[in-house]
């Protein structure tokens, strides 16, 4: 009789802004070979769904029921992540000042959270890569809390900010105010914080880009070989 096929190795990292989970999570997947789940990105795709369908987006019924027609799927591609909505590519699109305008206040919708979070589930079963790297809120708790490897990425609050002003370029001095606007908006959902039970907390504060991405891979690799030597 032939051995059941493996499941999935899912890596779940969480994060305040700025704390650079999102390119380190996408780097991590790449070298790994794994597939790769953006969930933030998927509210914003969600959003923009809504938004091309002219739903009121302040209805959490109609918004769910967007859900039944949400092929949302992230690829890693040289230099960043490409986004999609069945034929759609979106990557562009979910970036734009509508879309921002619109995203905290459909991700504050508890129905909406609650059918993601499954919907999200679904993707990191279903995925025919070997592994997934998944990042954004609720991942390490909510989402995947059995994950073999679930890591709290941080940095204490200057980090942060000096990262995303280096990401939004010149002019960018509102970028203090910004990111502690989104710490607030963030925390009226979720604790982002403060590592949960059984979640490994890298303080990325003192390591560079490449640094931080080799940690995260080291804790793959080291649960890899624990579940190996368990069997």
């Amino acid at each position: 009789m032939s051995a059941a096929p493996q499941a999935p190795v899912v890596v779940a990292i969480d994060g305040p802004a700025g704390s650079g989970k999102s390119s380190v999570s996408r780097e991590a997947a790449r070298r790994l070979g794994y597939a790769f789940l953006d969930t933030g990105a998927a509210y914003r795709a969600l959003t923009w769904l809504g938004l091309e369908r002219g739903v009121d987006l302040d209805d959490a019924e109609d918004v769910v029921a967007l859900l039944d027609d949400f092929p949302y799927a992230t690829e890693v591609i040289d230099g960043g992540t490409r986004v999609r909505v069945g034929e759609h590519d979106v990557t562009g699109a979910i970036r734009e000042p509508r879309v921002s305008a619109a995203v905290s206040a459909v991700a504050r919708i508890p129905e909406v959270r609650i059918a993601l979070n499954d919907a999200f589930r679904g993707m990191l079963r279903g995925t025919a890569a070997p592994g997934i790297v998944a990042e954004g809120r609720d991942i390490t708790t909510v989402v995947a809390p059995d994950a073999p490897v679930r890591i709290l990425l941080t940095a204490d609050e200057a980090t942060r900010i000096a990262r995303r002003a280096g990401e939004l370029g010149p002019g960018s001095a509102a970028s203090a105010e910004q990111l502690r606007e989104r710490d607030r908006r963030d925390a009226q959902v979720v604790d982002f914080m403060t590592a949960a039970p059984g979640v490994t907390t890298l303080d990325s504060t003192d390591l560079d880009f490449e640094q931080t991405v080799r940690a995260v891979i080291d804790l793959v690799e080291r649960a890899r070989a624990g579940e190996r030597d368990a069997g």
